[in-house]
């Protein structure tokens, strides 16, 4: 047990000594590195001082160097500037020299002339003194003469001088009247040989066929089977495209044919186009019909829109207004008395051109005006106004010349005619018009009908579309569902019926049809 003792108290001792040797040890391990850290850094600080010093001594000598440099630099452009600064004056000097001399030179001449004019002024004066005294003798001697006329003639000079321009009045008056017979009859009579040569030259170079617009298209089909698919179950297609177009069909017992009837060729043509269109799909039934005419209208205001572009190209007028240009496209599908209306303004249009090119006038001008003169027919609303003087309005709203809007308003007298190309203009209207054949009075009667007919039940409050139909036998109104009951229908086609009697006039009966049709539509997704 003593050594056990014994030992653990040694290793007690010897860890003790160990222990103490080692902080020893350590102790001046550490203190000996933190001398040489200590001198090291003493020794990078002495470096980096004396580096410093030679930084900034360099540093000063580069500024110094630069200041330098900036005063030559400065010296220089002040003595550039010095030199400019003499030169200028220099040159400021020579030119006031030059005109000093020049200044010297004028005075000199100016001297010189003045002396060369005062020498003419007294060769002037002396001459004036000579014309003076000669003009009094000459005075004199024209009293002696006149003295002696007078009492030679028993006549004073004033009475001479009346009774002889008196004289010579009668005499210039009474040749004066024979000359100016002469001249006027001379004048009529070239005149109106001049005008016939004019109208006749115009008429050939620019003949036309006559054409006259009927009220009836006929739209050919193959077989029998398609005429009962048009008609559809209860006649509900035909129903629907009379109804969506206004155009009367009549389907009779006539072969491989059916009469689309309507005094509107804008109407006879989506009615022809649609058909057409629904018997190559194939597919007719209501709804299909709608969609079918509905694209057709669109189709049709895009060509009538080209058919204005193409007119304007084919006369060689430029610069039209693209409403115009639509305006001249509907005058295809328009007729008056009978006559097509877009060949009727084409044909004034080469009139004026013609006729204003042989009496040396504006052609081009002319030509325009001839083609616009009956733009007052194709409005998109019915105007309460003449259509020349629509025309006109319509022609001052699109920035035409003044000549062009004053032809358009007085090719029928409701204007005063202010130029040339106005009385041109109503001339070649009346030739376009009174050529054999060219019109038919009885056509434009019948279509006019029609129109009123139609703007008659506009005039009523929820009516959408009116269409005259069966040769003006029916009348078909449509209204608004949401703006007009089935009482106010009922109301709307006798207050109608008895409007109709009391101010149109009319063969036969015509029968007023008001449609009142509700819509409900739903989409499955």
């Amino acid at each position: 047990m003593d050594i056990v003792l014994y030992i653990i108290i040694g290793v007690v001792v010897g860890a003790a000594v160990g222990i103490g040797l080692s902080y020893s040890l350590l102790k001046k391990t550490i203190t000996k590195s933190s001398q040489e850290l200590l001198h090291k850094a003493q020794t990078e600080a002495k470096l980096l001082k004396k580096k410093a010093e030679e930084d900034t001594e360099l540093l000063k000598k580069e500024k110094i160097l630069q200041a330098k440099e900036k005063f030559l630099q400065l010296k220089s452009e002040h003595e550039k500037a010095v030199n400019e600064k003499n030169q200028q004056i220099a040159t400021a000097e020579n030119r006031i020299k030059q005109k000093e001399t020049a200044l010297n030179q004028k005075i000199e001449e100016n001297n010189r002339k003045a002396a060369e004019n005062n020498a003419l002024k007294e060769n002037l004066n002396r001459q004036t003194e000579a014309a003076i005294q000669k003009q009094a003798d000459l005075d004199k001697q024209t009293s002696i003469q006149k003295t002696k006329l007078e009492s030679i003639a028993e006549l004073s000079s004033q009475q001479a001088k009346e009774q002889l321009m008196q004289l010579m009045q009668e005499e210039a008056k009474a040749d004066a009247m024979v000359l100016i017979k002469e001249i006027v009859d001379e004048a009529q009579n070239t005149a109106n040989m001049e005008a016939k040569k004019v109208i006749i030259k115009s008429i050939q170079r620019t003949g036309v066929e006559t054409a006259l617009e009927n009220a009836v298209s006929v739209f050919n089909i193959e077989n029998d089977e398609i005429k009962g698919r048009i008609i559809g179950r209860e006649g509900r297609n035909i129903r629907a495209l009379e109804n969506l177009t206004g155009v009367d069909i009549i389907i009779d017992d006539s072969p491989d044919a059916i009469l689309l009837s309507s005094f509107d060729p804008v109407r006879r043509e989506v009615a022809r186009l649609s058909l057409q269109k629904l018997v190559t799909d194939g597919r007719i039934h209501p709804a299909r019909i709608e969609e079918i005419v509905a694209k057709t209208k669109k189709q049709m205001e895009q060509e009538i829109a080209e058919i204005g572009k193409r007119t304007c190209i084919d006369l060689g007028i430029h610069n039209m207004p693209n409403e115009l240009m639509r305006l001249i496209g509907k005058m295809r599908y328009r007729s008056s008395y009978g006559q097509n209306l877009l060949q009727h303004a084409k044909e004034v249009a080469n009139l004026c051109a013609t006729m204003a090119a042989e009496l040396g006038l504006n052609a081009k001008m002319a030509k325009r005006a001839g083609l616009l003169h009956d733009i007052g027919k194709v409005p998109d609303t019915e105007p309460e106004m003449p259509h020349a003087l629509f025309g006109a309005q319509l022609a001052e709203q699109y920035k035409e010349r003044p000549e062009i809007i004053n032809a358009i308003g007085a090719h029928h007298d409701e204007m005063e005619m202010t130029n040339l190309i106005s009385p041109l203009v109503q001339v070649c209207d009346a030739i376009s018009g009174a050529r054999p054949g060219a019109r038919r009075e009885v056509v434009e009667a019948y279509m006019k009908r029609l129109n009123d007919l139609e703007n008659l039940a506009l005039t009523y409050p929820g009516v959408v579309k009116t269409f005259a139909i069966q040769a003006g036998r029916e009348l078909r109104v449509i209204v608004g569902a949401e703006k007009v009951t089935d009482d106010q229908a009922n109301q709307i086609s006798f207050d109608l019926s008895k409007k109709i009697q009391n101010e149109m006039t009319y063969p036969g009966q015509i029968k007023i049809t008001v449609i009142r049709e509700t819509r409900s539509v739903n989409y499955a997704r």
